[in-house]
């Protein structure tokens, strides 16, 4: 039975994926788990994998091509198993209006009798788990879901497993804490148990095949030099630039925002930092990281502000998972430091190191770039002193962090030279009125400020 191989949707955002590299050629025999090619999504490289065994008879798409998800990438099959009509047909396809009357969309996804469909595209960070020395990250709250685009095209898939309320996948207790010891995801496993639920020889397969799997590293970004021949050169967008695209254009039209500036004495965060960083390099934490934790500590106090607009009513959150933005080659990405008020300041310093690592190898997976409840831009360290940052829909807000500066204030009637910093706030009105997020920057005023009191 052939099996089809297309492009998956691999993140809760993606639409379409860019083909970055072929690993396997025509003729070249595969079977189950091996990786096929690597797909640049609209956040990080990405491994296909070949659910069915066989020989990819033929590749339908080129390195560099851009393909909606659920278009037909490639085939394996036997030897001499007769393919024509499967390539007849994705040619239709291709050749079809998107959504012309009459057309069906997507139908080269459909997967054929038998089982013979694609396995789900997996990130190599969530294949072959990354040793972090931080405490294993949280499993995230009902209150955090993921996103989703208006309008994604659905994931090409046989009928779905059974899921429980919140909407996940069903798996036994053992086989949760099975996959969160060995660094697997859970959606990226098929269940074969009762209605698809996970069990623990499910986990045991995946960690045996990822055993097996060939360790290959993640795609760097496509590097475009910019060209000083012509009048103009005109750069394709990538993936990650046409979501930010997408995402920003969701934003400032529809999101009634105002802005909130303070300006924070951080002559007592010097010193602590500078106190941390004398007792050794293991303590060292930055600025970045200060306002990260004084921000989620803020945040657990005002569920107001730590809140997502749903539409037709507001979802206060009671944890607080903080995205902090970090720039990569191409863009811009927001992983995810869940639970950040009950981490410690070391935690977060540690955590956050991390995951910016991540961030610019293109080795995120979903779940370390989604669920956020706040976020954070700080672009001090690039010289700006202030600057408004635009807001993440759903979220509600987002703190926007200059750089610390020396500069002169009156303190007590007398002109002194003090380390100063200016953030601002950019607020959904339907959802923080300027009482409410001027509260907000007061408490975190008063963390930053004191900033021992991260550490008690």
């Amino acid at each position: 039975m052939a099996t089809k191989v297309v492009m998956e949707a691999l993140s809760p955002t993606m639409e379409e994926g860019r083909l970055v590299k072929w690993l396997k050629n025509e003729g070249d025999a595969v079977k189950s788990g091996d990786i096929l090619a690597e797909v640049e999504t609209d956040k990080a490289v990405m491994e296909l994998v070949a659910r069915g065994d066989g020989v990819v008879r033929k590749r339908l798409a080129n390195e560099g091509d851009a393909s909606p998800v659920g278009t037909l990438l490639a085939i394996i099959a036997a030897p001499d198993e007769d393919i024509d009509s499967i390539v007849a047909e994705a040619g239709a396809a291709a050749t079809a209006a998107p959504g012309a009357p009459g057309e069906p969309q997507g139908e080269a996804s459909t997967p054929p009798p038998g089982g013979g469909e694609t396995a789900p595209a997996r990130s190599a960070a969530a294949v072959a788990p990354v040793a972090l020395p931080a405490p294993p990250m949280p499993p995230r709250g009902a209150g955090a879901p993921r996103p989703q685009a208006p309008g994604q095209p659905a994931q090409p898939a046989p009928p779905p497993p059974q899921t429980g309320a919140n909407g996940r996948q069903r798996s036994s207790p053992l086989a949760r804490r099975l996959a969160s010891d060995r660094g697997i995801e859970l959606a990226l496993v098929r269940g074969s148990g009762p209605g698809g639920r996970i069990v623990k020889r499910d986990i045991e397969t995946a960690v045996a095949a990822a055993a097996a799997r060939p360790k290959t590293a993640a795609a760097p970004p496509v590097k475009r030099l910019i060209s000083r021949e012509g009048d103009y050169q005109d750069i394709p967008l990538t993936q990650i630039r046409k979501m930010i695209a997408r995402r920003l254009a969701e934003s400032l039209g529809p999101v009634p925002t105002f802005y909130l500036t303070a300006e924070f004495d951080m002559g007592r965060a010097s010193e602590m930092r500078a106190a941390f960083k004398e007792i050794g390099d293991d303590f060292k934490v930055s600025y970045n990281d200060i306002v990260l934790k004084a921000v989620a500590n803020a945040l657990a106090d005002h569920p107001e502000v730590n809140a997502h607009w749903m539409g037709d009513r507001i979802r206060h959150f009671n944890r607080v998972h903080v995205a902090m933005a970090v720039a990569v080659e191409e863009g811009l990405i927001t992983p995810v430091i869940f639970d950040a008020d009950r981490k410690t300041l070391s935690d977060i310093s540690r955590e956050a190191r991390q995951l910016a690592d991540l961030a610019r190898q293109r080795k995120l997976t979903p779940e370390q770039y989604t669920g956020a409840t706040f976020s954070v831009s700080n672009l001090g360290m690039l010289d700006i002193v202030e600057f408004t940052a635009i807001i993440n829909p759903p979220e509600a807000a987002i703190l926007a962090v200059g750089g610390v500066e020396a500069k002169p204030v009156v303190v007590d009637g007398n002109v002194v030279v003090r380390e100063r910093m200016r953030v601002t706030m950019s607020c959904d009105h339907r959802v923080v009125d300027g009482a409410t997020g001027a509260r907000f920057l007061q408490a975190l005023r008063r963390l930053i400020e004191n900033p021992l009191l991260l550490v008690l």
